[in-house]
């Protein structure tokens, strides 16, 4: 059996840690379930949810170079309803226009390009760093020529 991502699996759980659960598939290879992707509230202790031998439906989040297969059971199942008052919340910010302060329109000004699925983590973090240059970069301008201007009238 090849696995893709997306995947969607029934497998038994054979070894429990403090950072997940290792799940094992008929066809003799296993994965692991990181303690985030156990369940939609927060886990503490992940054997407070599984124990071994406990048949889990997990799905396949991911497959790194080395062959690691990473699962998630929350995934898997059906995600928790959203309260009315939330989704409400919601559709009510979606609708409202976003303002921009001052000091962050230089950056906003600058092209945004649209998120890639399949780019690596080093890219991701690579963006990040850009991003946040250049809006720290915006807040130093700002504030340099907020505090620059009313040193000039405490002055004059």
């Amino acid at each position: 059996m090849d696995l893709e991502v997306g995947t969607v699996l029934e497998g038994k759980v054979t070894g429990i840690t403090k950072f997940g659960a290792f799940v094992s598939f008929p066809s003799g290879k296993s994965g692991l379930v990181h303690i985030s992707e156990i369940a939609y509230p927060y886990v503490q202790n992940v054997g407070d949810h599984l124990s071994d031998g406990q048949t889990v439906k997990v799905k396949v989040i991911g497959i790194d170079e080395n062959g690691r297969i990473n699962l998630s059971i929350k995934k898997a199942a059906e995600q928790p309803g959203v309260p009315q008052r939330a989704s409400q919340a919601q559709n009510r910010n979606q609708k409202m226009p976003v303002r921009m302060p001052a000091y962050r329109t230089a950056a906003a000004s600058q092209p945004v390009e649209a998120p890639l699925n399949d780019t690596s983590f080093e890219d991701k973090l690579k963006r990040f760093m850009q991003d946040s240059d250049s809006k720290i970069s915006g807040i130093k301008q700002y504030s340099d020529r907020k505090s620059g201007s009313s040193r000039r009238r405490s002055r004059g």
